[in-house]
């Protein structure tokens, strides 16, 4: 099969190009880098099957050529991270909105299914769990910056289920609840990799807020597994579908599990938000998945434990700092 990543040389989109490329599908990436590494995907280059374009997905003659090629398109080129969204805010909700209206666009006209990568945050501001599908939204307001990431998704899932209904293309979207793993950087907000740096460097390891928010994390590698089943499965075309771990976990639990397993000699210490990230900052204070709608799709559901993705993770990062 002819895969089109788009993203591919960030965290999720690289070990996903990994996986394709190994089973013999030929996978062409386009990133421009602004948050991707070349350094993931350095070791593909040699292969045949295997073709990366430096370029943006705002680039519409760019993607339409190789939407053309390809016979589905992966889209995971995002701006990513509450560090970065609230640092580009207009950058961020541009990328995000009229950089996959351009991925649907070029799908369209070639009718080639497209899955379109969407987000844990557009759940808002629920405090049930497990959240379903098809529960209904929360938002702060809009003078809150940090749900201007929440509404772009949302409104990329609004356009998605569009050209499904109206131009009857082959839509799949996927919600991904805090996918960590090897490879995953810390530059942007994510706390497992910011966690795990400080742990190594015996430095304090700080918690936003009161770190009795809660959330599940998943495997990349499970993410990965359920994308390949996603993309060859028929009866998940038109639907929205979640990709999430199951072990919940508070952020303040989940220092202390970074800092035990990382034979870490690191304080612990609490910081306000408004400290970490200015007043634009509202937190979700749970979020765990369904993952029944997954499991009846493909048959599987993500089953790596939190404490082997940690030490995983952990390995990954001691192996870059040598």
């Amino acid at each position: 099969m002819n895969i089109l990543v788009t993203g591919g040389a960030g965290f999720i989109g690289s070990n996903l190009t990994d996986h394709l490329v190994s089973r013999g599908d030929n996978v062409t990436v386009i990133d421009n880098l602004s948050t991707g590494s070349l350094d993931n995907i350095a070791h593909l280059q040699r292969l045949s099957n295997f073709k990366y374009v430096n370029d943006t997905i705002l680039n519409e003659e760019v993607m339409d050529e190789l939407t053309k090629e390809a016979d589905c398109v992966i889209h995971l080129a995002a701006a990513v991270g509450v560090k970065y969204v609230l640092e580009n805010p207009l950058t961020s909700i541009e990328t995000n909105i009229k950089g996959t209206e351009i991925v649907l666009n070029c799908a369209n006209r070639h009718k080639k299914r497209v899955l379109i990568a969407s987000t844990s945050e557009v759940y808002g501001k629920h405090m049930h769990a497990p959240l379903k599908e098809d529960d209904n939204l929360i938002y702060g307001p809009p003078s809150t910056m940090r749900w201007s990431y929440a509404a772009a998704k949302l409104v990329d899932e609004f356009t998605a289920l569009a050209y499904h209904r109206t131009k009857k293309l082959e839509v799949i979207i996927f919600r991904c609840f805090n996918t960590i793993g090897p490879r995953q950087t810390g530059l942007y907000g994510m706390v497992v990799p910011r966690f795990i740096k400080q742990a190594l460097r015996d430095e304090p390891i700080t918690v936003y807020g009161d770190g009795t928010q809660t959330r599940t994390f998943t495997y990349v590698g499970d993410v990965v597994e359920s994308l390949t089943r996603l993309m060859e499965c028929d009866a998940a075309i038109g639907e929205i579908i979640n990709i999430g771990g199951k072990e919940e976990v508070s952020i303040k639990e989940l220092a202390e599990r970074i800092k035990k397993l990382a034979n870490s000699n690191s304080e612990i210490i609490l910081v306000p938000y408004n400290q970490a990230y200015g007043k634009d900052f509202e937190d979700m204070m749970r979020r765990v998945p369904s993952l029944e709608k997954l499991e009846a799709l493909i048959g599987y559901s993500p089953n790596t434990p939190l404490d082997e993705i940690l030490k995983k993770t952990i390995e990954y990062f001691r192996t870059k700092a040598d």
